[in-house]
């Protein structure tokens, strides 16, 4: 439904330059937008694409304004500006409550009469669900599971026995929480499997991304707090712990054991040891490999970024013979030092 440039001013924090009465229905990018529509600036990168914007409206810096061509809300941060004039066009969908009759639920569940129950899922023995849930087709909750109010499992989402999810979580789907962890050991020439005995626990405002893995503890619970955001494709392993408002990219794995802080930011297809702790307000660049504890907060990186073909094979010989290159400095090194001393 249309509303005016000051209703949307009001509801972003933003300052407005233009025709306040300006209707908006829609919103795009700065090169698909059309009359009607609002869109934004928030990286220099598309400046180049703000003069000849077909939109009614845009979100922008306010160095930015001058530059803009039609009506402005200027922010300090307009992509947190953009993003809550977008979820004003797009609401959380809402949904009927019921049970749809191919679900096979256990005699023993407790299920809010406000929630939703979807085609062909399974709710084991003990399992409580609370008021507004949504479970999504297909999806499997086993013995003794909590799901808290408001949270939404999309389709296909796996929890096993004993998981905890707190409320207005959302889990997209191929979601499998509470699977057993890597745990075995050798014994002699074979492997022996160890019992996986904890559980996880997730917390309130949680998102996790499509066919991410979350493995259940082996002794204690894996646990992640209020407000994690994980991406698709990410495994974590057992007794885990990840603090707070953490945010997770694609394709990362976080080994078992290990303690992620508040406030932190995982670059995409990173790789965490087991058994290590980060402190908080970490921020760690994409692919890097942490195999140490990391104390302070601050920024971390150990990717080698991408390079033409021909230089990289270059530095690759040379990277095999540092250890020698090293020994022959400190050779000249010491040659100089004793020039000197003479």
């Amino acid at each position: 439904m249309p509303t005016t440039l000051a209703e949307l001013r009001d509801l972003s924090g933003t300052e407005l330059t233009g025709d306040a009465g300006c209707l908006i229905a829609g919103v795009a990018t700065l090169q698909t937008a059309g009359p009607g529509d609002i869109s934004f600036l928030a990286n220099r990168r598309y400046f180049r694409y703000l003069q000849n914007t077909n939109a009614s409206a845009v979100v922008v810096k306010r160095e930015d304004a001058p530059h803009c061509p039609v009506n402005a809300l200027i922010a300090d941060d307009p992509y947190l500006a953009f993003v809550r004039i977008l979820r004003f066009f797009h609401p959380v969908e809402s949904f009927l409550p019921g049970i749809d009759p191919t679900a096979e639920i256990s005699h023993s569940a407790r299920i809010a009469s406000s929630a939703h129950i979807g085609a062909h899922v399974f709710i084991g023995d003990d399992v409580t669900i609370a008021d507004r849930v949504f479970v999504g087709p297909g999806s499997v909750i086993d013995h003794r599971v909590t799901i808290g109010a408001g949270t939404r499992l999309t389709a296909n989402v796996t929890l096993c026995r004993g998981v905890t999810l707190g409320k207005n979580g959302i889990l997209h789907p191929g979601v499998v929480i509470g699977a057993d962890g890597f745990g075995i050991v050798k014994d002699r020439d074979h492997w022996l499997k160890i019992p996986q005995v904890g559980s996880v626990i997730i917390g309130d405002d949680v998102e996790i991304g499509a066919n991410t893995t979350i493995d259940r503890g082996a002794l204690s619970d894996t646990v992640i707090e209020n407000g994690v955001k994980i991406d698709n494709q990410v495994q974590i392993g057992h007794n885990a712990f990840i603090g707070a408002n953490t945010a997770i990219a694609g394709c990362v794995a976080v080994a078992g054991s290990v303690t992620i802080g508040r406030n932190c930011m995982i670059g995409g297809l990173s790789a965490i040891s087991g058994h290590i702790e980060i402190a908080d307000n970490v921020v760690i660049n994409g692919m890097s490999g942490i195999t140490n504890s990391i104390k302070q907060p601050g920024q971390y990186g150990s990717a080698t970024p991408a390079m033409e073909v021909a230089s990289w094979r270059k530095n690759i010989v040379r990277l095999k013979h540092l250890d020698e290159i090293a020994r022959r400095l400190n050779r000249l090194e010491d040659l100089v030092d004793n020039n000197k001393s003479r």
